[in-house]
């Protein structure tokens, strides 16, 4: 007699690759809020716009906060992804908010850009 299993679309299986980028970001996002705390803590007061705007008109800034963001959003949508996969079991619920979450990070990823880069005001 031959059993037959049904196997279920989970989208699993990504373990130790993800296991690495959830480190790789989460030290990268740990150096970046270090490095704004020694700034803050010996480069004077940031206490107004024009000082803040000052810091972020270096493009080494700029670049390193997008780089922080975008750490930011990959971590986050690896553990929502696992999450949904975990407790959603409806694949099509699952889907929709995945593609949900996954637009609303990369919105979130241009909208940081057009922030950081803003030459408009």
């Amino acid at each position: 007699m031959v059993r037959q299993t049904r196997l279920a679309v989970t989208g699993a299986h990504y373990g130790l690759k993800d296991w690495l980028i959830q480190r790789i970001t989460a030290v990268l996002m740990v150096l970046y809020v270090i490095f704004i705390v020694i700034l803050l803590l010996t480069a004077g007061p940031y206490s107004d716009y024009t000082a803040w705007k000052n810091l972020f008109s270096h493009q080494w800034m700029r670049f390193a906060t997008l780089i922080f963001f975008i750490c930011l959003f990959w971590h986050a949508w690896i553990g929502i992804r696992n999450i949904l996969m975990d407790y959603v079991h409806a694949t099509a619920v699952r889907l929709t908010l995945q593609i949900l979450v996954i637009v609303s990070l990369l919105f979130y990823t241009f909208w940081t850009a057009d922030i950081l880069w803003n030459t408009g005001h």
